[in-house]
């Protein structure tokens, strides 16, 4: 029985972790309430101008990216950066599960007006 607890508890902690990892999409709704709501909608996917970005449905892998980018200074932008700039790793990770489960609206982007 004592060989079965190692194993059993390495199993809880991992799936634990992995819970984290992931982001706590409750936590992340109420940071998007505050943070990001007055430019991409309570959703995701209101925006205020064309180029602003939808979230709603975005990939969180690809969102958790964009976020550490802005924060970090590798992406520049000058609207993003005072918002991302004081985002936690735990933050990022849970705007991502927030905006990752939403509905999307998101659209391929015709040719014409790719670089």
């Amino acid at each position: 029985m004592k060989s079965l607890m190692l194993p059993i508890a390495a199993v809880a902690l991992l799936g634990a972790s992995l819970e984290v990892a992931a982001g706590n999409p409750a936590r992340g709704q109420q940071i998007a309430a505050q943070v990001c709501a007055a430019c991409h909608g309570d959703d995701g996917n209101l925006v205020l101008a064309p180029d602003y970005p939808k979230l709603g449905g975005q990939h969180a892998d690809y969102l958790v990216f964009a976020l550490k980018a802005y924060r970090s200074g590798d992406r520049d932008n000058a609207v993003m950066a005072p918002f991302a700039r004081d985002l936690s790793d735990q933050d990022i990770r849970d705007l991502a599960a927030w905006f990752s489960r939403q509905d999307s609206y998101l659209v391929d982007m015709p040719s014409s007006r790719r670089r």
